[in-house]
């Protein structure tokens, strides 16, 4: 993350919109019942009761997820390509039901000449298993709405060596975490609706009577290439994969879209319209976070992902002992949105329209753009908070209330399986 190159931090946004306080019609958002909550973040992952999620996953050493992106991730080196065959081999063992889409673009760049530099973006994708087999049949391509979950993966040029722990190796962690958390959960639920489907001879059309098709969003996770400048941040030396990614989402069109269903120009809806929420993570990982709400009118979706910090705080299911919540701007009122955010991939989308939601705190972690951003000055009871908040507000928002599957502990403590229950 490398905002703080522009003097101020803060930069003035020329689009009015964000002045104003906006709650908007979203489809679900159901709270999870503190039952739901200790189901969704159980250890069903862990190969006994007695040992830690969090450190399975975030141990700086060994840890899963996270100690496989702790390495320098400079785009377009081995150390790059090993992080990106970290992802995909995750998702394809741990998260099968998840699509793939690859994003690849060069550009030159001040440090590197006239050499062009590949930038990769990965976005894996969970949508409704209805709408993934109208397009495996053939039938024309529907638009789905998608809660979208970013982090940038790769890391600093110089100084040589760079690790970026809080930049961003802990948010694709956290991110990842998030994934696997809530993918039973979304299972259960999109099984009920296909068996409903199979059993009723109306099939989808009665689902889009009732509202339930509609409602029925995806979700997505973007690990994004290039956030950093190799010299000096400016607008062209910076954000390198997330300026290609949003350039050729905005010329992608749903020309068959439903009449009614335009984008906010009035023209054909395109890829980025099929975002509901861009909530980026970036600097996440040091103790005692304080993040601001930036956006007025996404302020709603704050206060959620606040509340779900609250919850947690409240049930004990959080490691950290903060003196103060991550997210203490829940009570912000309109009047109080000064139009100001911090540079980071999300730019390329905000100045499109897309609604974000950025979590990052200020200030920035000391270790910011040192070589102490490495694992071992990582707070990694923070880490893991950060997942089970993000998880839960992910769960709430696909309206997963009575489908988290009960994971139940065996007497023998050899593992935990889960109890099947609708």
């Amino acid at each position: 993350m490398g905002s703080r190159l522009i003097s101020p931090t803060f930069v003035l946004s020329t689009l009015t919109l964000f002045f104003l306080l906006f709650i908007p019609q979203i489809n679900g958002y159901t709270p999870l019942s503190e039952k739901s909550i200790a189901h969704l973040l159980s250890s069903s992952h862990a190969s006994s009761s007695l040992e830690s999620q969090t450190n399975l996953d975030f141990d700086p050493k060994s840890g899963a997820l996270l100690s496989p992106i702790l390495i320098p991730r400079v785009p377009g080196t081995p150390g790059s390509e090993k992080v990106q065959h970290h992802f995909v081999d995750f998702f394809a063992k741990e998260l099968p039901h998840w699509t793939l889409e690859w994003q690849n673009s060069t550009s030159k760049t001040p440090a590197t000449g006239d050499t062009d530099v590949k930038f990769s973006n990965l976005v894996f994708r969970r949508d409704p298993p209805w709408l993934v087999a109208n397009q495996k049949d053939g039938r024309e391509k529907k638009f789905v709405k998608r809660l979208t979950l970013v982090a940038h993966y790769d890391s600093l040029y110089r100084p040589e060596g760079f690790v970026g722990a809080i930049d961003s190796a802990a948010p694709c962690a956290i991110l990842m975490a998030v994934a696997r958390n809530v993918d039973r959960a979304l299972t259960k639920r999109w099984e009920g609706i296909m068996r409903r489907m199979e059993e009723d001879v109306d099939g989808l059309e009665d689902l889009e009577d009732d509202g339930e098709k509609e409602e029925d969003g995806g979700v997505q996770i973007m690990f994004l290439d290039g956030e950093e400048a190799w010299v000096q941040w400016t607008d062209e030396d910076s954000l390198y994969g997330s300026r290609a990614l949003a350039t050729e989402w905005e010329g992608r069109k749903y020309d068959g879209v439903e009449v009614g269903k335009r984008s906010v120009d009035g023209g054909p809806m395109t890829e980025l319209d099929s975002i509901s929420l861009f909530v980026l993570l970036d600097l996440l990982g040091a103790p005692g976070p304080k993040v601001p709400s930036f956006f007025g009118d996404t302020h709603w979706a704050y206060q959620h992902l606040a509340s779900a910090e609250s919850k947690l705080r409240k049930m004990g299911l959080l490691e950290s002992k903060p003196k103060r919540p991550f997210l203490q701007e829940g009570k912000k009122t309109a009047n109080m949105f000064n139009g100001g955010y911090v540079l980071d991939d999300h730019v390329p989308f905000l100045q499109r329209g897309v609604p974000v939601l950025h979590v990052i705190p200020l200030p920035f972690p000391e270790v910011w753009h040192t070589m102490d951003d490495d694992g071992d000055h990582l707070d990694i009871p923070t880490v893991g908070d950060w997942a089970k908040i993000v998880s839960l507000f992910v769960a709430e928002w696909m309206d997963v209330e009575g489908f988290v599957p009960e994971v139940v502990v065996g007497s023998n403590n050899e593992g935990r399986r889960e109890r099947e229950e609708l």
